[in-house]
């Protein structure tokens, strides 16, 4: 068999015209030279970490190499390396990169180590969820029911989740599906935004506190865990939470129980954690702004959110359940339906969405709030960010344009810093004339943080300038 025809029976399986598995060929890393020379990982899920942390599957004793120095992901295109931020840098040949696919044979150098990219007999299979909805998720893609298949097996546990995507793809409704499929349905289900909390409570609103811990404490406090007992609470935006406050949830999460401000003794919690964030906290542990094992407690499941732009196959399917939604509220009991016509889908299928469901759900409640029938057109569903230039929502009339549609305000918020950032990218590329390297330096950005802003807004000028630094 040729090597075409090994790959195409490597690919996604198929039953009745529906996809039941993928299946990925299988590969190894060798280490041919450096202080762990002839040891090895066979890559056998679909990815594997390489550095010198414990939460790397391939570990490495080489001090020249980062806490968690590069990834391999195999896809059905191949294997995709990723240096994931390192210090020096991931090496084949002479060329420092930082995205490469993989050939057979390759050497691939870090620090003074040197691996070895090899193909090896069989496949990894990967399930895929017969579902197009796990409660409140919707998406046929195979992405979106491979993670179907993922939380299928996992609600029922109590394991640790770390929930990882864009702005708006869905983190919180991933933590309140894995709650409602859990033992813990009946239990409360509370959510705490890391990133929303005041720093100097921080631990008081996770822990609680004793009354008179401190001035204005006037009475006792049960904090997020406490409320959480016998159900689950979500940490979003766990990558904003201080680093001195880090070994302390470390001790809960390893002991089940807290201690509130003040207080004097420990009071266990019967508590599932699933925490969430949009920023690549492996990276953040080679930075030392987030705890090696603290990330290696919350990360026993992970769960990536691909963004909207990659699955537009899912879009029809999110567009009539939020329209469906969306009339039952308006109209009860009338049975009325809401519809887009052929050439509005095809634009809304072709957009990028920068903010991506959340985006779309936004974009969609204000086309049928204030659209004149029931069928919306292209003129309807136009997105936001086509209409009217990001920068204007700083001016009041925008804001209250975002309270007239109803938005809660960590929808509006982020809607806000979505345009912020959009903005604010643009302009700085363009005065660096595109140049990577001098607008990382001048925002005071890494390069590899640079390009996954730019990725995420669909700045694409990043990679057509690549190789002007």
């Amino acid at each position: 068999m040729s090597e075409e025809e090994q790959q195409a029976a490597l690919t996604t399986v198929f039953v009745d015209e529906r996809a039941t598995r993928r299946r990925l060929r299988r590969s190894r890393l060798v280490v041919v030279s450096g202080p762990d020379r002839g040891r090895e990982l066979v890559v056998e899920r679909e990815r594997v970490t390489v550095g010198r942390s414990v939460i790397c599957d391939l570990v490495l004793s080489d001090r020249a190499v980062s806490g968690t120095h590069l990834e391999v992901v195999a896809t059905e295109q191949g294997s995709l390396l990723r240096d994931l931020g390192s210090t020096n840098g991931t090496f084949i040949g002479d060329l420092r990169v930082r995205e490469v696919w993989l050939r057979p044979g390759v050497v691939i150098r870090v620090g003074q180590t040197e691996l070895r990219f090899e193909p090896v007999e069989g496949a990894v299979e990967i399930e895929l969820s017969r579902e197009e909805a796990f409660h409140d998720l919707v998406g046929r893609s195979v992405r979106m029911r491979e993670i179907f298949a993922v939380l299928e097996r996992v609600a029922p546990t109590d394991l640790t989740v770390l929930v990882r995507g864009e702005t708006g793809t869905g983190k919180e409704l991933v933590a309140r599906a894995i709650h409602r499929a859990s033992r813990r349905a009946r239990g409360p289900l509370v959510v705490q935004d890391c990133g929303a909390i005041p720093k100097d409570l921080v631990e008081s609103t996770l822990f609680g506190h004793e009354r008179g811990a401190f001035t204005g404490a006037t009475e006792r406090h049960r904090g997020s865990f406490e409320q959480a007992d016998g159900g689950t609470i979500f940490l979003d935006e766990i990558g904003e939470l201080d680093v001195a406050l880090q070994p302390k949830l470390l001790r809960v999460l390893e002991n089940r129980e807290i201690r509130r401000v003040g207080g004097e003794k420990s009071i266990p919690v019967d508590v599932r954690v699933v925490a969430a964030t949009n920023r690549d906290l492996r990276q953040m542990v080679n930075q030392g702004t987030f705890r090696e094992d603290l990330y290696f407690r919350l990360s026993v499941v992970q769960i990536e959110l691909p963004p909207l732009r990659e699955r537009p196959e899912d879009i029809p399917l999110l567009v009539t359940a939020f329209l469906d939604a969306f009339a039952a509220r308006r109209w009860p009991g009338e049975g009325r339906k809401l519809t887009v016509t052929p050439e509005a889908m095809a634009r809304l299928m072709s957009h990028g969405w920068p903010g991506n469901v959340r985006e779309l759900k936004n974009t969609l409640e204000r086309a049928a709030s204030l659209a004149d029938g029931l069928e919306l057109g292209v003129a309807d569903l136009l997105p936001a960010s086509r209409k009217s230039p990001p920068v204007q929502y700083a001016s009041g009339a925008s804001v209250e344009q975002l309270v007239e549609q109803g938005l809660p305000f960590k929808d509006a918020k982020q809607r806000v810093v979505d345009a912020f950032e959009a903005a604010y990218l643009k302009a700085l590329l363009e005065k660096h004339g595109h140049n990577v390297t001098r607008s990382a330096q001048a925002a005071g950005l890494t390069r590899y943080h640079l390009r996954e802003l730019a990725k995420r807004y669909g700045l694409r000028s990043v990679a057509e300038h690549e190789g002007e630094d």
